[in-house]
């Protein structure tokens, strides 16, 4: 018998009523001739069809609420409800759908859970959806905002829990690394690690060391991929080359750039129209996931924009861990942080909604624009090719900023005050303690892959710092 391709089977886009609607050429009679089994990737008969409210409710109460432990947590819960237990769509279906939403910007979750509401209630189900899965997060993320303003660096006891908490996050950053590497990293043919895409992390790591933007760097390599892709060796080459060509003139006239140069000045200051460009930035360019929107923002708050320490900018990913939510919506704490900073507390609850915003804005409109239009552009190998080498030129950006943040939390000098002999020797022995910590954190997310290490270990890490670091 004979199997249509994959391709073939995915010639469809989502109707307004969330429902398959075929546009490939295919007549009643030939349609009724195609086995049961070559419509998976494209049978909604089993999905209910539920009201706007009932969606958002469902995915409010069911998941949203539940989204403990991190991203593969969440999918895994959505897998079993949805695709085991209920039978929405098929397994092959889901991991189809899975890989795309891999390649493309955004928290993976959020994404799975607009694409299961726009199968139930067409568009505004996916809204809904998407709602109802982020806003117990969102909810909780900027009460801890609050709290954490009006306590701020200047509480012994809040002071010393995050002590702790931070040599956590840079465990948890290295991990990452390795977990995104283990799929970002793969070649889509053998499945087995390409050399060119590590080739890509080194140099987009190297690029930083000399200060290069990252945006340049994810373009450069992007482009360099899809020209191996069509073995244009020559051209991959001449591209590669360029960019050192460039950056040598460059260096020649204006000299090396400054750690500045890692931003765009998207944020030179928090206010509402800043805050919103710099979500919207950071979501479009979140390949990966989360964890590569942390270079992008803190190059922006902390380093160009300069209205956000870098010690609160680590804590704030601390508290995403722990939350019910993709881990992008540490971004509500910056957009609260520089809404203070910039308006007082009035101004900061608008900073949190406007970034968050602007952050999940573009996982909406790519999952509500058709996933199967986005399925089959993926599904091209000139523009997959691009999208690889931007995952592999990620991988070496997150890299550099899990360094920096080790860096950060192992060597922290205080908050710039003046220090006594007797303070800096206490300060050399926390900063031991810390680094023992980022040790045992490493080790234990290695040596445990439970959904709940992660809040375990902020728990413990904010009690720890309780007798550690007072």
């Amino acid at each position: 018998m004979e199997h249509k391709s994959a391709e073939d089977l995915e010639r469809g886009d989502l109707g307004t009523n969330g429902t398959t609607v075929a546009t490939s050429p295919v007549n009643d009679r030939e349609a009724e001739s195609i086995p049961a089994e070559l419509n998976e990737y494209e049978d909604n008969s089993k999905v209910p069809k539920l009201s706007v409210l009932r969606i958002f409710w469902l995915f409010l109460t069911r998941f949203g609420i539940f989204a403990w432990g991190g991203p593969m947590a969440q999918i895994a819960l959505l897998k079993d409800q949805l695709v085991l237990k209920e039978e929405w769509i098929t397994i092959a279906r889901f991991n189809r759908v899975f890989s795309v939403y891999q390649i493309l910007p955004g928290p993976e979750a959020a994404e799975l859970c607009m694409f299961f509401g726009c199968l139930s209630g067409g568009r505004l189900g996916g809204i809904a959806a998407g709602i109802g899965f982020i806003l117990p997060g969102f909810v909780l993320m900027l009460v801890a905002s609050y709290l954490y303003t009006i306590v701020g660096f200047g509480n012994m006891y809040v002071n010393a829990s995050f002590r702790a908490l931070q040599p956590m996050v840079a465990a948890m950053m290295f991990r990452a690394v390795h977990k995104i590497s283990e799929h970002a990293l793969l070649s889509n043919k053998t499945k087995r690690l390409s050399p060119w895409l590590i080739g890509y992390a080194i140099f987009t790591a190297v690029n930083s060391a000399l200060r290069i933007n990252w945006f340049i760097s994810l373009g450069v390599y992007g482009l360099i991929n899809m020209a191996i892709a069509r073995r244009y060796f020559i051209i991959a080459g001449l591209i590669f080359v360029l960019q050192y060509v460039v950056y040598g003139v460059y260096v020649h006239f204006k000299g090396v750039p400054s750690p500045l140069s890692f931003a765009l000045g998207i944020a030179p200051v928090p206010d509402l129209p800043h805050l919103f460009g710099l979500g919207l930035v950071a979501g479009s360019l979140s390949f990966g996931g989360a964890f590569t929107a942390i270079p992008f923002i803190q190059a922006e708050a902390v380093l160009r924009g300069g209205w956000m320490l870098q010690q609160a900018f680590i804590d704030c990913i601390a508290i995403g861990n722990i939350l019910p939510a993709p881990l992008v919506i540490f971004s509500t704490f910056v957009g609260f942080y520089g809404g203070n900073v910039y308006g007082g507390l009035g101004y900061a609850f608008a900073g949190a909604v406007i970034i968050t915003i602007g952050m999940f804005f573009p996982c909406f409109l790519f999952v509500i624009a058709g996933h199967h239009l986005l399925e089959r552009l993926v599904q091209n190998r000139f523009l997959a090719a691009g999208f690889d080498g931007i995952c592999g030129s990620v991988v070496g950006i997150i890299a550099i900023v899990a360094c920096q943040i080790l860096s950060a939390s192992v060597n922290f000098q205080g908050h710039g005050e003046t220090l006594t002999e007797e303070q800096r020797y206490q300060l050399v022995a926390q900063n031991s303690l810390a680094a023992v910590i980022f040790v045992l954190a490493l080790g234990v997310q290695y040596a445990s892959t439970n959904r709940y290490t992660i809040i375990i270990l902020v728990i413990s890490g904010a009690l720890a710092g309780q007798f550690l670091f007072l």
